[in-house]
């Protein structure tokens, strides 16, 4: 491939080539799309030597023009929405249906920011609980911390990339970017936009690079935090090579959903397939186990099992598409294996349990146990399990045997279980009468347990990458003094 279709990234505030370049691969098709430059060892000391440079100047802007940018960039992003679309569906082998959809998300996070940016606010007091105190009044603000590494996976390339570069933006601090190395396309698409938007030029940089240069940009002395979706190995990993920097984890689970006897039964089942199969099961808070009370156990796994064989599967060009491909040959062949390892140890294969090269078709199993790997481990796959239960407390125990803790689905009509799911269940968010593949970008969205560490959604991030900081006033020393 020629030079000129090597793309550069964005660094320092110019677009950069290296003389190492690594494919880009279509999943679906095998074809090599593109080659991006890689960074080297001097892009990355560059790029944090221009982020601190240029955070002394960004943290200075008034609230104002940080929104109005941050509204720029949203705008740029509806109005080149097709061209990152088709580069979402291409680079991720997402279908078309899904890539519109994670377009117009991210267009709503970045204006959600830069609404954020203009109401970013603190609390004022008075401090004359004592009388040493009298007269005495505080006032609390959030000030940006400096520079913050942020690393995405390829799932969502555009908008898992917004939820760390909006916030980060919107409160001041300054962000590189290191994007999946199956990814970097949509997120240099960014760039441009950011760069049109009137962004400074080195506040945001976009630098693909090589794992070893990735941890150690992560772990570069002058970075203030890390923000990390992916792998709870790689996660943790991180956080305990960066024992004094703030570190955000978003790390993933095997989210359950429980259809109790008074649920809504059409709509958990329509949400269930929904939740399990869209874009292969490749999202964190994909419903991988379900969990049906008795009465309606037998009635519900065949309507599931006959709208699963329904799915449309194949080209994620074609906008019927809800299953395409895996992100690559391995992750197909990974979860293959997962499922006939399940099936040699006692578990039924209702539907599925195929592959064809990098697509695995919409899987049902049941007669599964917390020791199977399709059960304790994050699937990332269409497959889905589901298994019956006789007493609701029963249900919330078997969404417990997780050492992962995302989000949570129960549909219920009582309104003591929903009480007792909220109070009861380890996870960072349960969702009532939907799947646990809900979320708006707005909400505060994290895990507990091996799913993360702190926070995301517009003003939780912020939160995460800001100081409080009081200051006390004595308004009256002179009058005191005489």
């Amino acid at each position: 491939m020629s030079e000129r279709a090597q793309h550069p990234f964005w660094v320092a505030g110019e677009w950069r080539r290296t003389s190492q370049a690594v494919g880009v691969i279509n999943p679906y098709t095998g074809d090599e799309i593109a080659q991006v430059c890689y960074a080297g060892e001097e892009d990355i000391e560059e790029a944090v030597k221009t982020a601190h440079r240029a955070f002394q100047r960004y943290r200075q802007w008034p609230a104002y023009r940080r929104a109005e940018v941050l509204f720029r960039i949203a705008e740029g992003i509806r109005r080149r929405r097709d061209e990152l679309a088709r580069t979402i569906m291409q680079e991720a082998g997402k279908p078309i249906r899904y890539a519109y959809a994670e377009v117009d998300r991210a267009y709503q996070t970045f204006s959600f920011s830069a609404e954020a940016a203009r109401n970013l606010s603190g609390e004022s007091f008075s401090l004359d609980v004592t009388p040493q105190a009298e007269g005495y009044w505080g006032v609390t603000r959030r000030f940006p911390i400096g520079l913050i590494v942020g690393i995405t996976p390829f799932n969502f390339p555009l908008n898992l990339v917004a939820h760390k570069v909006g916030p980060a933006l919107a409160s001041g601090n300054v962000i590189l970017l290191k994007p999946a190395p199956q990814t970097p396309l949509t997120a240099l698409l960014l760039a441009e936009i950011a760069l049109e938007a009137g962004l400074d030029p080195e506040a945001f940089q976009v630098i693909p690079c090589s794992v070893p240069l990735a941890q150690r940009l992560a772990t570069h002395p002058d970075v203030e935090m890390v923000s990390f979706t992916g792998s709870a190995q790689v996660g943790w990993r991180l956080k305990e090579l960066n024992p004094n920097k703030r570190v955000v984890l978003e790390l993933g689970g095997n989210a359950a959903m429980v259809v109790d006897d008074s649920g809504n039964y059409e709509r958990a089942l329509k949400r269930g397939i929904s939740g399990a199969f869209a874009y292969a099961g490749q999202v964190c808070i994909s419903v991988q186990r379900i969990f049906v009370h008795r009465s309606l156990y037998e009635d519900f796994l065949e309507d599931f099992v006959r709208h699963a064989q329904a799915v449309k599967v194949g080209d994620p060009a074609d906008e019927e598409t809800v299953v395409g491909p895996m992100i690559s040959t391995d992750a197909a062949l990974r979860i293959e294996n997962w499922v006939k390892e399940a099936a040699k140890d006692g578990a039924s294969i209702l539907t599925g349990g195929r592959r064809e090269g990098r697509v695995f078709y919409p899987t049902v199993l049941t007669r599964t146990n917390p020791q199977m790997k399709v059960w304790k481990e994050e699937v990332f796959a269409p497959v889905v399990l589901i298994e019956p239960f006789d007493e609701f407390e029963q249900a919330l125990a078997m969404v417990n045997d997780s050492v992962y803790g995302l989000q949570a689905g129960v549909f219920t009509s009582r309104v003591a279980h929903m009480e007792l799911a909220f109070r009861r269940l380890r996870v960072g968010a349960v969702i009532i009468n939907d799947y646990p593949t809900f979320r708006v970008d707005p909400m505060p969205y994290g895990g507990v347990k091996r799913s993360g560490w702190g926070r995301e959604g517009i003003r939780y991030a912020i939160e995460e990458m800001t100081e409080s900081r009081l200051l006390v006033v004595n308004p009256d020393v002179k009058q005191k003094e005489e």
